[in-house]
């Protein structure tokens, strides 16, 4: 009996939305920091991600 009124207290589906708004959270920051460099060092950012050095 008691382990049917466990089961019922976790839901599952609530659960896997949550990880999935906090994953979602987690790249939104991950994508402002990544855009904020950019805008603060244009030059520098893309020149590393784009084209090798030919030096």
């Amino acid at each position: 009996m008691e382990e049917s009124s466990l089961s019922r207290n976790i839901d599952v589906d609530k659960g896997f939305a949550i990880a999935f708004v906090i994953l979602l959270f987690v790249l939104l920051i991950v994508m402002i920091f990544r855009c904020a460099k950019l805008v603060k060092n244009p030059y520098e950012a893309s020149s590393t991600a784009t084209e090798p050095s030919l030096s």
